[in-house]
C-alpha cells in the first residue's frame, strides 16, 4: 500500500512538472490591482473632510446646540465614534458650554452587531460633573445625539464608567439602559 501511495505521489509530481515546463508564463501570474493612492491627512483638502455636528450645551445650560466640525476621513464607524467622543471631551470651539467635564478620558469605544455603541469613560465624568438633573441629561445626550445623528451605523448608546455599568452618572438619570437620540433637547 505504501508503494502505491509513493507511486501516485511521484506521478502527480511529474505531471505538475510537465504542466509547468510547457505552460505559458503569463497564464500562471496573478494580476492584482494596485491599491488606490493613500492621501496623507496633512495633504487633504479641508473642504473635502466630512462635517459632523457635535452637541454642546447652549450658553444658558438648558439645551443642546450643534457645533459643526470637520473630522479626518474615516471609513469605519468605530473610529468615527472615537473621534466624535474625543472631540466632545476636548470641548466646544465656540461660545457653547462643554458637557463632559475636563479631565474625562475615553477608555474604550466599541459597536455591537445590533448597532449599540458602548462608550467607556473615566470616572471624571461623574466626579467632576457640575451636578443637577439638567447637567446630567445634557452630558448623556451630548454623547448620544452626537454619535447617533452623525453615524448611521449607531442606533443606541450605552455609557460605561471605567468598564462597568453604573446606575447613574450623577444620581438623576437611569444609566442602566441604552439611550437613543432625543431631538427635543436640541435648539
Amino acid at each position: 500500500m505504501a508503494i502505491i501511495c509513493r507511486m501516485l505521489s511521484l506521478v502527480f509530481l511529474m505531471s505538475n512538472f510537465v504542466l509547468l515546463a510547457f505552460a505559458d508564463e503569463k497564464d500562471w501570474t496573478v494580476q492584482t490591482p494596485l491599491p488606490a493612492p493613500q492621501v496623507q491627512p496633512e495633504m487633504q483638502d479641508s473642504q473635502s473632510l466630512p462635517m459632523v455636528h457635535l452637541y454642546f450645551a447652549d450658553r444658558y445650560g438648558n439645551y443642546l446646540q450643534a457645533e459643526e466640525r470637520q473630522l479626518s476621513i474615516v471609513t469605519h464607524a468605530v473610529e468615527k465614534g472615537r473621534l466624535i467622543v474625543k472631540a466632545l471631551i476636548k470641548g466646544p470651539k465656540t461660545d457653547l458650554i462643554r458637557t463632559i467635564p475636563l479631565g474625562t478620558q475615553l477608555h474604550a469605544f466599541y459597536l455591537d452587531r445590533d448597532g449599540r455603541a458602548y462608550v467607556d469613560l473615566s470616572d471624571n465624568v461623574m466626579i467632576d460633573s457640575p451636578g443637577g438633573c439638567t447637567s446630567e441629561m445634557l452630558t448623556i445626550y451630548s454623547i448620544v445625539n452626537s454619535l447617533i445623528l452623525n453615524t448611521p451605523e449607531i442606533e443606541a448608546v450605552k455609557i460605561l464608567i471605567n468598564g462597568r455599568e453604573t446606575p447613574t452618572l450623577g444620581g438623576h438619570i437611569d444609566n442602566r439602559y441604552s439611550f437613543t437620540a432625543d431631538m427635543l433637547l436640541i435648539r
